[in-house]
């Protein structure tokens, strides 16, 4: 019997491991919200940098400056141009807004209006757009989507989502200081790699078969078949990952964290900013969804006490 030297390589927890269909991820949980809030936003990965803070945990390093890396996030105004209800996962109907020119940036000529009141829904969500050209990478399609409504109840959510109608919403209306989030993106493409890559297998030994950086087994003799959990070349990279209880470190203007000379690969951030503690999923221009935490963190929410904020160049 073959001497088992290490355990096994990679997770079978994300299969199957292709691409993603769309840059745009899509939330499949919402968390319920009591205050009128929307439940997330989304933003443009611009880069990275790092921070000192004064540590707020219960840890032994609690009430000294400790380090931190952490992405910035340029977050332009979501646009709202529709009103969707819900009713048992079913869609009953759409409000549109009548603004002319808002429709005309996403490309909808014919307004299809589908009234609905509290009663016929159960649940309220809002169609929204990002505008990439305010930002200055070069992105011009606008990007889609619906953000959930928080509220006490539907009709409480369906008034708010109402009265953001036509209107553009700020990140600093969604998110505050200290919270925490989740980030929904895709990862970096890597293309097509090979075992000890995509999986941290071991590389063979000088004098193996023909080649080294592949697989030693295809697994037992029995069944008579490969079974999908032995590693084997494909795609690496461009997959959904969400991350949880990402913590947001600051929020403002754009002047407060333009780097000299600007973000590598991105350029100046032009609009408001989230400065996430911590790295993100994907490359710089990538949009990233953000959802108010799913799962409740039992640190109370405090305004982190940031002590420096590296703007030196990173070029």
């Amino acid at each position: 019997m073959g001497k088992r030297s290490g355990h096994k390589q990679g997770s079978v927890a994300f299969r199957p491991r292709k691409r993603a269909e769309s840059q745009m991820p899509p939330v499949k949980f919402w968390p319920a919200l009591g205050e009128k809030r929307l439940c997330g936003f989304a933003g443009y990965k611009a880069g990275m940098t790092h921070l000192t803070y004064i540590d707020d945990t219960e840890s032994p390093s609690k009430g000294n400056e400790v380090f931190a890396s952490a992405t910035v996030l340029e977050c332009p105004p979501l646009t709202v141009y529709g009103v969707r209800g819900y009713r048992s996962g079913e869609v009953v109907g759409d409000m549109l807004t009548s603004d002319e020119k808002v429709m005309k940036i996403i490309g909808i000529k014919k307004k299809s209006d589908k009234k609905f009141a509290a009663s016929d829904v159960s649940d309220v969500f809002v169609l929204c757009f990002v505008r990439p050209d305010l930002t200055g990478f070069g992105k011009k399609t606008p990007e889609r989507m619906e953000i959930a409504v928080g509220g006490k109840d539907a009709a409480e959510k369906l008034e708010y989502a109402l009265s953001l109608l036509g209107k553009e919403v700020k990140v600093s209306e969604v998110f505050k200081p200290g919270e925490f989030l989740d980030a929904i993106a895709i990862t970096t493409g890597k293309g097509w790699q090979g075992t000890v890559k995509r999986f941290g297998t071991s590389m063979q030994r000088r004098k193996s078969t023909g080649k080294r950086r592949h697989i030693g087994s295809l697994g037992a003799w029995h069944p008579g078949y490969v079974q999908y959990t032995v590693p084997m070349a494909g795609q690496m990279g461009y997959h959904k990952r969400t991350e949880i209880n990402k913590r947001v470190m600051k929020m403002g203007a754009p002047a407060e964290i333009n780097p000299s000379g600007g973000f590598q690969h991105y350029g100046v951030v032009k609009n408001d900013y989230l400065l996430i503690k911590g790295s993100l999923a994907g490359p710089c221009k990538r949009l990233i969804r953000l959802r108010r935490a799913a799962r409740k963190t039992h640190a109370a929410v405090k305004v982190p006490e940031l002590k420096y904020v590296s703007l030196e160049s990173k070029q």
